[in-house]
């Protein structure tokens, strides 16, 4: 891969780390066990991922059912979870003695950038990781048209995940957003650290009726409308880059609590 751009990240030690991989789309996703092959070699590896697709399942928890672990004859485990699911029993003792020093979620089969974060699983996998103290890093194919990825591939994330793996330590309650262009990655100019782009969805919903007249509305498709800052993480990717976005799960507008707390609505004294 090219040399990265001023910004990225880079150096750390050499050791071996424990690493948990997981994604959204499921246990039996082509992008997984291409992340397991590559994470294997630079590190040791578990696996625990969903047992079917769950993507655009957000943050969401399993609570009303109990939950599931099975082990396939290669030792991967499934969960009939979300993939907070899956890093909650991973971490919590339900798979692992001990935590991991790191957990990968991925590698997703389409883009996740700009708003897309907020409904992704393979992102929210990452974040619930970090909430618990893990540094984590999602990472996404943004092609629309997913194919099992080559040798080439491996070359690439190995290249791209080996100085993050072994770096020493991560921003406290930060994970690392990453999307891969959708072009070979021979052609892959480098890195971009990017900012969350903005994306507007239009005539994202689908009307019909079913065999029994009854209507129904189905989400997706459509078109999508892109803005954003120059340094966004969509047009690093549209560019030709690999976009890594450093997302902070404090959510605090700190740049309005003045003008907020000026509207008198507060009690305190």
């Amino acid at each position: 891969m090219p040399r990265t751009e001023p910004g990225a990240l880079s150096g750390g030690s050499s050791l071996s780390k424990r690493i948990l991989c997981t994604n959204d789309d499921g246990y039996l996703a082509p992008g997984l066990a291409l992340l397991a092959r590559v994470a294997s070699r630079l590190g040791d590896v578990t696996v625990v991922a969903p047992d079917r697709e769950q993507s655009a399942t957000s943050h969401s928890l399993t609570v009303h059912r109990p939950l599931r672990i099975s082990q396939t004859e290669t030792g991967l485990f499934h969960v009939d979870g979300t993939p907070t699911d899956c890093v909650l029993l991973a971490l919590g003792g339900a798979v692992l003695d001990s935590p991991p020093d790191l957990v990968l979620s991925g590698v997703n089969h389409g883009p996740n950038l700009g708003e897309d974060v907020l409904y992704s699983g393979t992102v929210a996998a990452a974040m619930e990781a970090t909430l618990l103290g893990i540094p984590s890093i999602a990472l996404s194919f943004a092609t629309e048209v997913f194919e099992p990825p080559g040798p080439e591939y491996e070359r690439l994330l190995t290249e791209l995940l080996t100085p993050l793996i072994h770096r020493d330590a991560f921003p406290e309650g930060t994970l690392l957003n990453i999307n891969v262009p959708p072009i070979p990655p021979a052609e892959v100019k480098g890195i971009r650290v990017a900012t969350l782009g903005r994306r507007v969805y239009v005539e994202s919903l689908t009307r019909s009726r079913d065999p029994y007249g009854r209507e129904y509305i189905w989400i997706g498709g459509g078109k999508s409308e892109w803005s954003g800052r120059e340094d966004s993480d969509f047009k690093a990717v549209a560019a030709g880059y690999i976009s890594l976005t450093p997302l902070h799960l404090d959510l605090t507008n700190y740049s309005l609590l003045e003008e907020i707390r000026s509207w008198g609505l507060s009690s305190e004294t």
